[in-house]
């Protein structure tokens, strides 16, 4: 389907819209900056965040542009099944993190999660994960401004690279004059925004297909219809046996769309989402290396007031969380009943805008995606000049560098990784198209998520972990993924002779759980035949009692910057 121009699709409603929203999000940004005086300000929010507002941020950072079309995406071309990325891939691991993990970062003091693996570690684990953290942020930032681009070419009718542009310069401006408390607040109005312009799409789709039981109808039409077709072209293909096979495809399709409704899929889908999948890659290892070790996520619950506002930030995300799916998922099945042929699935949203919604409630819309879309963007600049100034900078460079320079580090590192995602989004442009953009983000994510865990998980768990047990078996499981993704290319199996490693288009939640277990064996091994870590890392240990205050230990400059350092 081919999306309506700008001009037949916004009135002066919508921009009035946009433009209140786009006001109002600048302003908020500015005056808070405008309060800024120490690095601590800037990278943590003064340590004065409250619960309501973290909590709301924190759904508001997870649900990115990524999720608004790429969630909508693959609903539209897998099903329902990527509804479990929300309710099995959030929601546990928030309320365990609430109550095991988050509580014992916070007490430790330290401002990034690679500064509490050197506490409990030792530097080199702190670098490659510091290292991994600081590309990956990199390159997602590229992801989101593609979403981005796509939305805004469909809706608006606006130019990809100008949309990519534009975007960068603001969301850069006010993260970089605001920080982590500009992040927080912004998100929280734009955590509201995004659940109002997504409801209006999903009751007005709804209302269009003629209700819910009408939609699961109109689904097993569209199922009916593909494999119909799929029978002919069968027949066909073996009335002509030296035919060129080209209905791979549309087979594929059929047998996707038969499985549109169920949440769980099974073991040989040729989805991204098979059960194994998403009970051990997922469930297991992603998610809870996403929660509870993803500096863009913990390092807003470390500037909350008090640990216990910490955990019930988690808490209270984790109840938004459940809404989430239906929102952002349900959608996508609504396109495959209103508009079955869409050779892409990310543009499906996009497309529902277009059809859907009515003069205002298109705007409301339009900022609900730019909600996603900045609320994500600054959350992972203000994190990646978080990793740059304090686990880079601080750690490496100069050590005694002055809170004051600290903040204009960050600000300069804010400009620094705008200008790179500049880039990378424009080169995704040219590679990997026969990917979803959820796809990508997930595959990128898989890579050292796992290993990150592993490390993470251990270390905290198990006080025989040593360093160089840990380094080793991080620098090792990242590889795993590295290797395994390599060797499911076809263009690298086709050239050593060997078949794709594994069935599913994109088997990103299979890499997680290889290479967690590799790091997780190997971190075991080498730490049972190494000596046992000095007492001092024990201290970064459940060994420790749980009410034992370890911020003490950081530095009694702990109301500054100069607490990245800490006491290594």
């Amino acid at each position: 389907m081919m999306l309506i121009a700008a001009a037949n699709i916004l009135t002066l409603p919508d921009y009035a819209v946009i433009a209140v929203y786009l006001l109002g999000t600048i302003t908020v940004g500015v005056m808070i900056g405008r309060r800024l005086k120490t690095g601590t300000d800037f990278f943590l929010g003064g340590r004065s965040l409250p619960w309501w507002a973290i909590g709301m941020s924190l759904v508001a950072t997870d649900i990115g542009g990524t999720d608004i079309i790429g969630v909508g995406g693959a609903a539209y071309s897998y099903g329902l099944a990527v509804a479990n990325f929300e309710w099995i891939g959030c929601v546990p691991a928030m309320i365990v993190g609430a109550f095991v993990f988050i509580p014992f970062l916070y007490r430790s003091g330290a401002c990034t999660v690679p500064e509490f693996l050197e506490r409990r570690y030792n530097a080199g684990v702190r670098l490659v994960m510091a290292g991994c953290w600081l590309i990956f942020m990199a390159c997602n930032l590229g992801i989101m401004l593609l979403a981005s681009a796509k939305m805004m070419a469909g809706v608006f009718g606006w130019n990809e690279a100008a949309c990519i542009v534009v975007t960068a310069v603001l969301v850069g401006g006010y993260t970089m004059v605001g920080g982590l408390a500009a992040v927080v607040y912004t998100d929280m109005i734009q955590c509201v925004v995004m659940i109002a312009g997504c409801l209006a799409i999903l009751v007005l789709g709804i209302i269009e297909v003629g209700g819910v039981a009408n939609l699961h109808l109109r689904l097993q039409q569209a199922t009916a219809s593909v494999e119909e077709t799929d029978s002919v072209e069968q027949a066909e293909s073996e009335s002509m046996p030296d035919a060129v096979p080209a209905t791979a495809t549309t087979a594929d399709r059929g047998h996707l769309q038969s499985t549109k409704t169920a949440l769980i899929l099974p073991a040989d889908t040729e989805s991204p989402f098979p059960w194994p999948g998403i009970y051990f890659g997922l469930a297991l290892i992603l998610s809870p290396a996403y929660w509870i070790g993803n500096q863009a996520i913990v390092q807003r619950s470390l500037g909350a007031r008090s640990e216990f506002e910490a955990k019930a930030s988690y808490v209270w995300g984790a109840l938004l969380k459940n809404i989430i799916p239906l929102i952002v998922a349900v959608p996508g099945l609504i396109a495959v009943a209103l508009l079955p042929d869409l050779a892409d699935g990310d543009t499906a949203i996009p497309s529902l805008v277009g059809i859907l919604l009515p003069a205002g409630l298109r705007g409301l819309f339009v900022a609900a995606f730019l909600a996603a879309l900045m609320s994500s963007i600054d959350s992972y600049l203000n994190s990646a000049a978080t990793i740059v100034t304090s686990d880079f900078y601080k750690r490496f460079v100069d050590r005694d560098v002055s809170d004051q320079r600290l903040l204009t580090i960050g600000r300069f590192s804010t400009i620094v990784m705008s200008l790179w995602a500049l880039v990378f989004a424009f080169l995704l442009t040219q590679m990997r198209e026969d990917s979803g953009i959820y796809a990508i983000f997930q595959t990128l994510m898989a890579f050292f998520q796992g290993p990150a865990f592993a490390v993470l998980l251990l270390g905290v768990l198990w006080k025989r972990a040593t360093g160089s047990a840990a380094f080793v078996g991080l620098v090792c499981g990242i590889a795993t993924s590295v290797g395994l993704y390599t060797l499911n290319q076809p263009a690298v199996c086709m050239r050593l002779g060997l078949q794709p490693l594994f069935r599913i288009s994109e088997p990103f939640l299979y890499f997680s759980v290889w290479a967690f277990l590799v790091t997780a064996i190997i971190l075991v091994i080498g730490s049972l035949l190494t000596p046992p870590p000095d007492e001092d890392k024990l201290r970064y240990t459940f060994s420790r009692p749980a009410s034992s205050p370890l911020r003490a230990d950081s530095s009694s400059d702990e109301g500054s910057a100069a607490v990245v350092g800490g006491n290594l």
